[in-house]
């Protein structure tokens, strides 16, 4: 399995419901709204680096509301 963190921009005020609708995604693992440069985190798993790729452009990326993503795969040095 990968995990990654995904770290996303979203419009203003939609913070709270783009965190609420990405934490019923299958992978993911949560889906906080914080406050800084980025208004909501993700950790999410899948089973490889494409499965990841796919999830994020595919699902995460057409939630309403979004303006940017970073995603930051987990690496166990």
């Amino acid at each position: 399995m990968v995990q990654a963190y995904i770290l996303i921009q979203t419009e203003v005020g939609k913070a709270a419901a783009v965190a609420a609708e990405i934490a019923g995604s299958p992978g993911v693992l949560s889906a906080e709204d914080v406050t800084g440069p980025y208004d909501v985190i993700v950790r999410a798993e899948a089973e490889n680096v494409d499965q990841l790729g796919k999830m994020v452009v595919a699902r995460i990326q057409n939630v309403e509301g979004i303006t940017r993503t970073l995603t930051c795969p987990v690496v166990h040095l």
